[in-house]
């Protein structure tokens, strides 16, 4: 994470790349174009795709490395994703399936069986695509927001058999705690506007895979779309990704201690973090991960009483994202993408801010009358 993505060191030279702010490129050279490629992209992407195992392509967003996954599929393209998988893929997907576009079917990716089942059926309806040619199993573990689990190697080596490849966003996870391509993933997705950058202050995403043809095809997607980071995006996501180890290492701990502060909480209906011993996923995410992330989330008995709360909270902030160095909470329902989630249900995207402080303000709102 430190080293990665730095310019050689020549005596004289600059510890830190550059920000290469240009659109044209002197004729000769391999840049030509602004919409192409970049210096300051390339550095970033040798970083992400040292961490992942492969070979990365940045995006202007996470959604925009969502979308160039999905549009290699050919027309009518298959996908099989979470049934609460990140709403903006959702989204999307419905968008695309509208048009005629694609099909896709919802599964509960804890249920390694009934996952295995839907792509069966699916793949038969598959055609040819760049990703495959039984469709597209799209995996995220722990998901967003109910933080199910998912068996990756199982799903990729029963995707793979049914002709179907498998991408994984890894954006909960990040690359500290799970690889999903040493898993048998054909591709892996990040929005690295949140725990790779840290700072929630940029937007930008980025594919990583070990296939030269997916690579080939997204760098191709990225280009006719226009969905290229900014040099500056990409710098700011590179020098945030220089912290990452000790950013998570403060996060996951703080997050771990108020997942099981929150559990003993009587106000509080259930917490949902595989960490917790009665995660149903903690076992697995044991042996598949290396460490439990720095997302939490927790059931309040009904809206009215999640929103009390975070009506109430001082020091943490009431937002959407995740993964900076500030602990966000929101109550995931009110978005109208997520009707599927239970209207109590407040997501936590833990910081690194002192643990005591957290749990005094959390504490607070959940017992204002104390």
């Amino acid at each position: 994470m430190v080293r990665l993505g730095r310019p050689e060191g020549v005596p004289g030279a600059a510890v830190n790349p550059p920000v290469v702010l240009s659109a044209p490129f002197h004729q000769g050279g391999e840049t030509a174009y602004g919409r192409d490629s970049n210096p300051t992209w390339e550095a970033l992407e040798v970083a992400i795709g040292g961490l992942e195992g492969g070979t990365a392509v940045a995006f202007a967003s996470g959604l925009a490395a969502v979308a160039a996954v999905v549009e290699t599929l050919s027309v009518p393209g298959v996908v099989v994703l979470p049934g609460d998988a990140y709403s903006g893929t959702r989204r999307f997907l419905v968008d695309l399936a509208g048009r005629g576009r694609l099909s896709f079917k919802l599964v509960d990716v804890a249920d390694t069986a009934a996952t295995l089942r839907a792509c069966e059926e699916v793949a038969r309806q598959a055609d040819s695509a760049v990703f495959g040619s039984g469709g597209l199993l799209w995996l995220e573990s722990p998901t967003n927001p109910l933080l199910a689990v998912a068996d990756l190697g199982a799903l990729a080596d029963g995707a793979h058999r049914l002709g179907m490849d498998v991408v994984v966003d890894n954006t909960f996870a990040t690359p500290l705690a799970q690889q999903p391509l040493a898993l048998g993933a054909d591709a892996v997705v990040h929005s690295a506007t949140k725990f790779l950058s840290g700072h929630s202050d940029v937007l930008c995403g980025a594919v990583v895979s070990r296939r030269a043809d997916v690579v080939e095809a997204l760098a191709a997607r990225r280009s006719l779309h226009g969905a290229i980071p900014g040099p500056w995006e990409a710098w700011i996501v590179l020098r945030g990704i220089r912290t990452l180890d000790v950013r998570m290492e403060r996060a996951q701990a703080n997050a771990a201690e108020l997942a099981r502060r929150l559990s003993e909480h009587p106000a509080v209906v259930r917490v949902l973090y595989p960490g917790l011993a009665s995660h149903p996923g903690h076992d697995l995410a044991a042996r598949q991960m290396r460490g439990f992330g720095a997302m939490v989330s927790f059931e309040l008995p009904s809206a009215a009483s999640a929103d009390a709360v975070v009506g109430g909270l001082q020091l943490l902030t009431a937002a959407t994202s995740l993964g900076g160095v500030e602990t966000l909470i929101e109550r995931r329902a009110r978005w109208e993408a997520e009707e599927h989630v239970p209207p109590g249900l407040l997501r936590m995207s833990v910081g690194i801010e002192d643990v005591e402080d957290l749990w005094e303000d959390l504490e607070r709102a959940l017992s204002p009358s104390r």
